[in-house]
Parts: structure tokens; sequence; C-alpha cells
């Protein structure tokens, strides 16, 4: 009987890696595989024309923030590299607060019309996400253009004597990424606030408790799930994005998506380029280990 039982158990394994053999070979080839290339790439050397030399070197990961001066070999911290890591940081992290402060009372309000209402406003908050985002992206340019909508409204109405440059800023950057991804931000803070006991709202009015605490401390501790989420949502493919900041900034305020390309393009730095890709893939990493633990402490708190 025992050699029957391990031989089913035997029989049932095998068939559940049969079934899951497939995923796992999209998973190993779409996924692991190209990542561990670019680990390899990180520490070799670069070909003359492009591609790696396959000589060992962790130049590549020094040079992510630090320079190497051509003449005496000394080491320095890289402006360049600093100043593009930063921008990207603290550029996805505002777009991520303008989100919130934007997405989090047009949940609310979504949340707190009758069913039929919220269906419609939910497809407004959607259609963006029928356009292309190149599309979508050449229109804020023609809005915010010296010769745009924006600046001739102002020219007209007298309110300026010359056109306000905000084309090519990180003014301009950081409107585009704005409008972009405010929609991921509204959704999961939605998902959130439509499952939200309006008892509570009404009894903590009946405390006497004024509109911006009962806002403070009860309506937005119980969507903060949803306001982790749409963080996370809008900083990741925010920090890596590359259309916007071509397009709004003019090449003139790379992101480090930008700076990447440009390693793997023009610059025909392999190495250099995967070093970056996989300190943007930490910055990443970081990023959902806090979602993780927020949402795991929040869990708790309520379990």
């Amino acid at each position: 009987m025992a050699s029957l039982e391990f031989a089913r158990l035997k029989t049932e394994s095998r068939t559940r890696w049969l079934l899951i053999s497939p995923a796992l070979l999209v998973v190993i080839i779409g996924a692991i595989a190209p990542l561990l290339v670019i680990v390899i790439y990180s520490f070799l050397t670069p070909g003359p024309t492009g591609g790696v030399n396959f000589t060992p070197s962790f130049e590549a990961w020094t040079r992510v923030l630090f320079d190497r001066d051509l003449f005496d070999d000394t080491v320095t911290l890289s402006g360049t590299n600093l100043e593009i890591l930063l921008r990207s940081l603290l550029l996805s992290l505002v777009t991520t607060l303008l989100c919130l402060l934007a997405g989090f009372p047009t949940a609310y309000f979504i949340a707190t019309r009758n069913p039929l209402n919220r269906e419609v406003w939910l497809l407004l908050v959607t259609v963006p996400f029928w356009t292309n985002l190149l599309i979508r992206t050449f229109a804020i340019q023609d809005l915010i253009r010296n010769e745009g909508i924006i600046n001739t409204l102002l020219l007209k109405a007298g309110l300026i004597s010359e056109p306000i440059q905000m084309l090519f800023t990180n003014f301009a950057i950081c409107l585009g990424l704005v409008y972009v991804y405010l929609p991921l931000m509204i959704l999961p803070v939605y998902a959130s606030l439509e499952r939200l006991d309006r008892n509570l709202l009404e009894a903590a009015s009946d405390l006497y408790a004024r509109p911006f605490k009962v806002l403070w401390e009860v309506i937005v501790p119980l969507a903060q799930p949803g306001i982790v989420a749409g963080s996370i949502l809008v900083f990741i493919p925010a920090i890596g994005t590359y259309v916007t900041p071509i397009l709004l900034g003019g090449g003139r305020k790379l992101m480090i998506g930008n700076y990447i390309e440009l390693q793997f393009g023009q610059g025909r730095d392999w190495p250099f380029g995967s070093a970056l890709s996989l300190t943007l893939m930490g910055i990443v990493m970081v990023a959902l280990l806090v979602y993780i633990r927020h949402g795991d402490t929040h869990g708790h708190e309520h379990g």
C-alpha cells in the first residue's frame, strides 16, 4: 500500500510539473534569461563598436555614481549621473504626490455618487487610456508651447506680455507624467473608498467631529490600501518613463530611462547601460518592498 501511495503521489507531482511547465518556460525565456544577460553584461567591458568584451570588470558599476579622471585615474562623484538619478526620483515622487492630491478627491467624488453615475465617471477617467501615449503627450505639448493654447489665451487676456517658457522644463515633464498616470491613482483609491462604510462617517459626525477630522482620521486610514497601491502604480512607471521626458523635456532634462537608452544606442556602452538598468530595478524593488511592508502592517492592524 505504501508503494502504491508513493507511486500515486509521484504521478500527481509529475502531472503538476507538466501542467505548469509552459508557464515556467515563458517566465524563464521572457524574464529570467534577459535579466541574467543584463546582470552578466554589467560586469563586462564595452566592445569597440557596441556589445561587450567578455573581460570581467566592475567599472560599469563604479561609473553609476563616480567618474574616473582620464589623466590621474582619480575617482570623484559623478555630477551628471547623480543629477539624472535625483531628477528621476524627484520628478517621480512629485508626480506621485500630485496624482494623490488630484486623484483622492476625484475618487471620493465618484465613490459617493449613485451607482449609475459612478459608471459614467469611471468611464470618463479611463477614456485617456483609449488614446496612444504619444498622442496624449503631443496634446500636452500643444497646450504649453510658446505658441500653444495656454500662452495664447494669457496673451490675449493681457495677463502676460510675452509667452511663458513652459515646454522643455521639469514642469512640463511633471505635468505630462501627472496627466498620463493620474488614472492609475484614481482607480485603486476609488476601489478602497467604494467599500467605505458610510455608517462610520455618520457616527463621526454624531460625535461632533469636524469634516477635516473625519477625512483625516476615518476616511484616509480606511483608504490606505488604495493610496499605497496607487502610489506604487504611479511611481514605478514614472521613474522609468522614456517618451514624456523626450517630447516635453526636449532631451535637455534626461531621466534615467532616457539615459539607459542613450548607453545602449549612441553611447554604445552596454555594460554601463546594464548597470543603470539594474540600478533602476533596485529602486523599483525598494518601492515594492515599502508597499508590501505597508500592506502587511495595514493587514495586521485590521486583522
